[in-house]
């Protein structure tokens, strides 16, 4: 015969932990049915420290009155008051370490399950205004008062400690001309390009650069698919000796099947923008004067082939791979627009009256272009053509021969001048595309008209670095002819 095994007494309710009478069946206080429960364990299990609801919810009925909502109660048994609910603290962080919005529950209203106010603490009342005034971290209010601590519990499980974004230091603002972090917004960037507080790594300097110089204005940027940027350009004003302005651009595009491209185009931009400004206000022309300052900047580029000292056994090897770059500018000095060039970098003319036709006032030195010079093919299988873009002509230590071009204009009329790498003209190529593509009042804001142009080449893919100048051309209309000299 089966044995019938009785349940232990219970000291108290697992439910309500409130003492049961002796022989109940169900608790008399929650209706806890006490036959279907063994004794409770003596550890407690560790809490799950959550994000408590926004709005507190009414107190949750034991599992057991949810089974059993009809269980019998003893009605001579008194109903003592329900013990205060002792919640977890809650997590100061999301799962992305934001910290997240943290509330008291008597900062919100509410009810209990019997329609009752929710009980506050003493003195204060609903309709009070906090005490603690809300900050401002991050778009989100919290309060300002320290978390309080989580005890470890009686299994000896501790809560992990983490810095309570709310009583951290605040960050000293950098000091003027201190680099900020682009991600952080508060943390310097080291010498290396590093955010100190969060180590995000910094653009470069050149991965994006603008300068505007009073009538001139240029814009370079990295593109998307480069790694760096191996663009560079020099903008200047000076003055001829009869006191009447002279503007500089100079535009460099390193060739990146060279070594240290990005060093040859910014030593050649400097170098040909310093022998201008020194040449312009001696009175020498300024055809004669852009011929020079590519000379210079050729100078400069095949100084960077020199082996250091010590180095003699790579004589031999020292103009392989030598850095190398292409070069155009521009000069606007006397009435007259003076461009000069070696390579594939180009210079476009856009009139203000844009019903007057846009010029191309350069000629590549490619592949394409000799296949278009000597017949072989149009410009659109030359240019379609997977050589088109292999250069004839740049500086560099190891180039063949230099053969700067220069050409002088006397335009009759106002417009801008559009000085640029082919990672521009590559999604601009005939004139008419680039004449499209320059904003109707780049001639006014020729900044901003720089920062279209080379949005432009980005929404086209941004394949190449990707720089360009405007200089604005203002004549009164003379109604002639348009004179050109090419060397």
């Amino acid at each position: 015969m089966s044995e019938s095994h009785q349940q232990p007494a219970l000291a108290r309710c697992p439910g309500c932990e409130e003492p049961p009478a002796s022989g109940d069946l169900y608790c008399g206080a929650c209706g806890y049915d006490l036959s279907a429960v063994p004794a409770r364990p003596d550890d407690r299990p560790t809490l799950a420290i959550t994000v408590p609801p926004a709005v507190p919810p009414a107190p949750a009925p034991s599992p057991a009155a949810a089974v059993r909502p009809t269980a019998p109660h003893a009605p001579d048994a008194p109903t003592p008051p329900a013990p205060a609910v002792q919640w977890p603290a809650a997590s100061e962080t999301d799962s992305s370490d934001v910290p997240v919005p943290v509330h008291r529950a008597t900062d919100l209203p509410g009810t209990d399950s019997g329609g009752k106010p929710l009980p506050a603490t003493p003195g204060a009342h609903h309709d009070d205004p906090p005490t603690t005034p809300p900050v401002r971290h991050d778009d989100r209010a919290v309060v300002a008062e320290p978390a309080t601590a989580v005890p470890p519990d009686a299994s000896g499980d501790f809560a992990l400690a983490a810095p309570d974004p709310r009583t951290a230091e605040p960050t000293p603002t950098p000091a003027a001309g201190t680099k900020v972090c682009v991600a952080c917004r508060s943390g310097r960037v080291d010498p290396d390009g590093y955010c100190e507080n969060c180590g995000h790594a910094q653009p470069r300097e050149r991965d994006h650069m603008e300068q505007e110089l009073g009538s001139v204005a240029a814009v370079s940027d990295r593109g998307l698919r480069h790694h760096r940027n191996e663009d560079s350009f020099a903008v200047s004003s000076t003055a001829l000796p009869d006191g009447s302005p002279a503007v500089v651009a100079i535009v460099c595009d390193g060739v990146s099947s060279a070594s240290r491209p990005d060093e040859a185009s910014a030593a050649a931009a400097s170098a040909a923008n310093e022998a201008l400004l020194e040449s312009l206000p001696r009175g020498t022309h300024p055809q004669q004067a852009m011929h020079e300052a590519i000379v210079a900047a050729s100078e400069a580029v095949n100084a960077l082939a020199q082996d250091p000292p010590g180095s003699a056994e790579h004589e031999a090897h020292r103009h392989q791979n030598a850095p190398a770059c292409t070069l155009v500018g521009a000069i606007m000095a006397g009435g007259l627009l003076v461009v000069g060039w070696v390579g594939d970098s180009r210079v476009y003319w856009v009139p203000d009256d844009r019903t007057g036709p846009p010029a191309r006032l350069t000629e590549d030195d490619s592949w394409a272009a000799q296949m278009v010079a000597a017949g072989l093919m149009n410009e659109a299988e030359a240019y379609a053509d997977e050589r088109a873009h292999a250069i004839t002509g740049w500086l560099g230590a190891d180039s063949y021969e230099l053969e700067p071009h220069t050409a002088s204009f006397k335009p009759d009329r106002p417009g801008l001048v559009v000085v640029c790498t082919d990672g521009l003209w590559n999604y601009a190529e005939s004139a008419e595309e680039m004449a499209a593509a320059v904003p109707p009042e780049a001639h006014r804001r020729p900044l901003h008209g720089a920062q279209v142009l080379v949005g432009h080449a980005l929404d086209g893919g941004g394949h190449d670095n990707v720089t360009v100048a405007l200089l604005p051309f203002a004549v009164e209309p003379q109604g002639a002819g348009s004179a050109c000299t090419t060397v």
